[in-house]
């Protein structure tokens, strides 16, 4: 079993990942074209300026008035990223299939990294369900996104620590991880894939033909 999920179905997820991100770009800006008039209002200042104020923490209104989601969201989404990148095991893992590597964190702070993305993941989970805004436009794919989302490093922790047997819990995290890549362009994961683009669209907008801020 574990010989597949780590050979086979990793080249699977990544090839489903890979092209299904390829056709979700190509997609988006075939239909900005037949739009007439994203390209036109695309502004380089206005969109860097959009990018870099949006990428600062509570270095616009919307997160100054919303503390504790904006220091939240940070942490999460930045663990989130670079922790399966810098992750010494999986350094080791690309190093021995394709001879090539990079440097790494150490393994106590992937450790507390990974716990951020757990208690951020619950964070998200307590606030759809009470904050009532939320909770109005919260449905079951909300949750379900959430639960593939986390379960990479709920599964990668527990199997880390070696709790609930090694070589299942090393399984599931694998599994986990092939499911969250092929979600990534089919679902509303893909906004990491077009965060870039709607961010300096809305920017170009604001900037560029309203003459205002989006922040």
């Amino acid at each position: 079993m574990y010989e597949f999920v780590s050979g086979p179905l990793v080249w699977i997820a990544f090839i489903i990942f890979i092209g299904g991100s390829l056709y979700r770009i190509f997609y988006m800006l075939q239909s900005s074209k037949k739009e007439k008039v994203v390209f036109p209002h695309m502004s380089l200042e206005h969109s860097v300026a959009s990018l870099i104020h949006w990428l600062i923490p509570f270095n616009n209104q919307y997160m100054r008035q919303r503390p504790v989601f904006t220091i939240v969201s940070f942490a999460f989404h930045i663990c989130l990223v670079f922790t399966p990148i810098f992750l010494l095991a999986h350094v080791i893992l690309i190093d021995e299939s394709w001879n090539i590597s990079w440097w790494t964190l150490s393994e106590s702070v992937t450790d507390w990294m990974t716990i951020i993305v757990i208690a951020g993941a619950v964070f998200y989970l307590v606030r759809r369900l009470t904050d009532p805004v939320v909770k109005n436009v919260t449905d079951t794919s909300d949750f379900v996104l959430l639960a593939i989302t986390v379960l990479p490093f709920i599964t990668g922790f527990l199997a880390y620590h070696q709790w609930f047997g090694t070589n299942t819990m090393l399984i599931l995290h694998i599994l986990a991880g092939e499911l969250m890549l092929i979600a990534i362009p089919f679902t509303r994961l893909s906004h990491m894939l077009f965060f870039v683009f709607t961010r300096t669209y809305f920017g170009s907008e604001q900037g560029h033909v309203k003459n205002s801020k989006d922040w």
